[in-house]
């Protein structure tokens, strides 16, 4: 599981696992791996922190 230590330095220790985003009409949508559905999506134009892009 990814940690967010130590706070306020705006990078993250480690991956994000079992997500995946893809970006659709400027909009990241985040994807669970195991499972295919999307989770929630982000539209102010800017991916996800350490979740891996699909292709």
């Amino acid at each position: 599981m990814a940690v967010n230590n130590p706070t306020g330095d705006g990078h993250r220790k480690g991956a994000v696992r079992q997500r995946s985003q893809f970006e659709h009409n400027g909009v990241f949508f985040k994807r669970d791996a195991n499972t295919g559905r999307i989770m929630s999506g982000k539209e102010d134009g800017t991916p996800y922190k350490g979740v891996r892009k699909e292709k």
